[in-house]
């Protein structure tokens, strides 16, 4: 796995072996990233189930200012933090090997890197097609990150990953865009945050 363009292009990026974090083909990365690329310059990101960071850091390598990575497996996150400290970023990148789903999304002592402007959501497909509905975790979970306190007022960008059949009900504020990538088994769809929410 490498990161494919901006200042760190062509770095290579350790990854877990097998299928436990579900590395993300160059080809999807590319049409993702394409599509973001305008919001990146300054963005502060959160990458949640990160695996070992290839969306984040492909976001700092192309202009985001910070990122926080949130990642529960033990060896994934031991070589997250090899990447990070492979390009060299420690001091703007934080990895939080927390629970996932019950996160409070809200980490200490870095406050320039709240609120968080693009978020990207990529939990286990297992966990994708049964929580996505109204008092489910991953929906709760997008219930927490609406908040003012955890993503931006405006222009809050959210990006998930779900398998190919999977229809996930979200909460408001977060709508649906009309673009989405859909390649082989998976999806990635986009939202954004229409309305403030406060805690």
């Amino acid at each position: 796995m490498r990161i494919i363009a901006g200042d760190f292009k062509g770095r290579n990026l350790k990854v877990n072996p097998g299928m436990t974090t579900r590395p993300i083909l160059d080809r999807v990365k590319q049409m993702l990233f394409d599509r973001i690329e305008a919001d990146l310059p300054g963005a502060r990101v959160l990458d949640v189930f990160c695996g070992t960071g290839t969306l984040g850091l492909e976001a700092m390598s192309r202009g985001a200012k910070s990122c926080v990575f949130i990642e529960q497996d033990h060896r994934a996150a031991t070589l997250l933090r090899e990447n990070t400290a492979h390009l060299g970023v420690e001091d703007r990148t934080l990895c939080w090997r927390t629970n996932a789903v019950k996160s409070s999304y809200r980490p200490k002592g870095v406050p320039e890197f709240v609120p968080f402007d693009i978020v990207f959501f990529d939990p286990p497909y297992p966990l994708a097609e049964k929580q996505f509905k109204p008092g489910e975790p991953l929906y709760k979970a997008l219930e927490k990150l609406a908040s003012d306190e955890v993503t931006a007022k405006e222009i809050s960008l959210l990006i998930v990953r779900v398998p190919r059949r999977c229809e996930p009900e979200v909460p408001e504020p977060w709508i649906k865009t009309e673009f989405e990538i859909a390649v082989a088994s998976m999806r990635i769809l986009f939202y954004e945050k229409t309305d403030s929410v406060e805690e």
